[in-house]
């Protein structure tokens, strides 16, 4: 429609005829009514031939008998002489032989529009094109700091598999899957953790087990899945430990790492889980779902770091002088539940709040709900009373036995009566 290198202006004007028009028509009636109005400085068909005015773009739609649309002109003359030629056009009062109204719209300066064009684009090149050259002194003592750490793993055994530097002085070991584990470790500062690398299990891990104290603490995956399944089979491990569900040892945080190494599950449970499901399968290799509930408490560990269960196998009543003492331990209340087939709802203190039928729990979550720390059942928990208690946000639920645990909530413990 115009050239951008030598265009300054686009005038636009509007077009109304009183019958049905063509575009040769529109653009004859354009010379025939302007020629020699002007004088030869500012003849149009002059302008046209020297490129200081662009070709006449007409653009019409007829309808109902009348043709109404737009006229574009681009113009690289000065803004007065653009002004005048713009106000010339609107004495074309007939287009071939209809009555005709025309009227300048508007003068366009096509450098505005450029301008504005350059201040958008320069501001997204400012926030986006530039690559980042500020030098922050803590960005290069991390990256001199990781650099140390990856040297400093080792390889070990007649397999060389990686591990950290003081797996060997260590008296306790953390078996990872792979070499991306051990360097997310080492990020942390944790240096006695060796890498499997593959299912089939190195002879040195085995040799390490037997002296050292083994955690597993690899993913909660089908491949982390097979590892530790192994490792039960043929190496001494003391303890299991879970990264939170759905993520890799080599992507968690610091205090991810220091959570899911703390809550880590002495290895006789997972034995128990996998045995359970081997029973009911008829397989060795049916125990997937249960493999990764997450840690399962039991109810002589802590909740919290104030309060401890204690949970006496004697299950006679408690004496008029202990009650009140057993009754604000989680061990007191289990004792006092157990055999009786109800549940009961406890404060964050560990105090009573409500007992109930289990046909009624649902219900009473919804009216003690809020107030509750936890809940105790006198029955076999499953996966969706799990959840139910979850999703309200409690933060432990005690019972004889979790059964079918799939997923394991996050935010909730699971407290087994042993």
């Amino acid at each position: 429609m115009y050239s951008p290198d030598t265009t300054k202006y686009l005038i636009q004007i509007h077009l109304e005829t009183e019958g049905v028009v063509e575009k040769p028509d529109v653009v004859g009636a354009i010379f025939g009514q302007t020629e020699g109005l002007l004088g030869e400085d500012l003849d149009l068909r002059d302008l046209q031939r020297t490129g200081r005015v662009g070709r006449i773009d007409v653009q019409i739609v007829s309808r109902r008998g009348e043709t109404t649309g737009d006229i574009f002109i681009a113009s690289s003359l000065d803004r007065a002489e653009t002004a005048i030629l713009a106000a010339s056009l609107e004495t074309i009062d007939r287009v071939g032989p209809c009555v005709a109204r025309v009227h300048v719209e508007c003068i366009e300066d096509i450098r505005v529009a450029k301008r504005k064009k350059i201040i958008e684009r320069a501001k997204e090149l400012l926030l986006d094109a530039f690559e980042e050259d500020s030098i922050d002194s803590q960005d290069l003592l991390d990256e001199v700091r990781e650099s140390i750490r990856i040297e400093k793993v080792r390889m070990i055994g007649e397999e060389r598999v990686p591990a950290g530097p003081n797996v060997e002085e260590s008296d306790a070991i953390i078996i990872v899957e792979g070499r991306a584990d051990v360097l997310n470790l080492l990020r942390y500062g944790i240096k006695n953790s060796v890498a499997v690398e593959g299912t089939n299990v190195p002879g040195i891990i085995v040799s390490l087990c037997e002296k050292k104290t083994a955690t597993v603490f690899v993913d909660g995956d089908r491949g982390g899945e097979l590892i530790l399944r192994e490792l039960l089979q043929i190496a001494d491990v003391d303890f299991v430990a879970y990264p939170p569900r759905g993520k890799s040892v080599e992507d968690l945080s610091r205090k991810e790492i220091v959570k899911a190494l703390r809550n880590k599950v002495p290895v006789e449970y997972v034995r128990d889980q996998i045995d359970r499901e081997t029973r009911k399968t008829g397989s060795q290799y049916g125990a997937q779902p249960t493999l990764y509930p997450g840690p399962v408490e039991r109810a002589d560990e802590k909740v919290n770091d104030d309060l401890r269960f204690d949970v006496s196998d004697d299950h006679s009543l408690p004496s008029m002088g202990e009650e009140k003492a057993a009754l604000t331990t989680l061990g007191g209340h289990i004792q006092e539940i157990r055999g009786s087939g109800l549940g009961r709802f406890l404060s964050p203190d560990l105090s009573k709040i409500h007992d109930f039928s289990p046909d009624d729990f649902r219900g009473l979550l919804e009216k003690y709900g809020d107030e509750s720390a936890g809940v105790i059942f006198d029955l076999t928990v499953d996966q969706k009373m799990l959840d139910v208690v979850a999703e309200k946000g409690l933060e432990f639920i005690a019972a004889p036995n979790f059964s079918g645990i799939v997923k394991r909530p996050a935010s909730l413990r699971m407290v087994k009566m042993n």
